[in-house]
């Protein structure tokens, strides 16, 4: 393993570290029934892919 001859400073590790920044999924409209949803996920209210249904959600009673 590489060892450093001399401590790198606070603020070049910092500057090192500046891409690390976590980011806002991206979202968009459920095909089916219009709520917002992750994108490559199954929509939570409806249980459609794609605009086909993969998961059979249960009615409300």
């Amino acid at each position: 393993m590489a060892h450093p001859k001399r401590k790198h400073s606070k603020t070049r590790r910092d500057k090192r570290r500046t891409h690390y920044k976590a980011e806002a999924p991206t979202l968009a409209t459920c095909q089916n029934c219009g709520a917002t949803i992750q994108y490559h996920r199954v929509c939570p209210e409806c249980g459609h892919y794609k605009g086909k249904l993969a998961i059979e959600k249960e009615a409300a009673v």
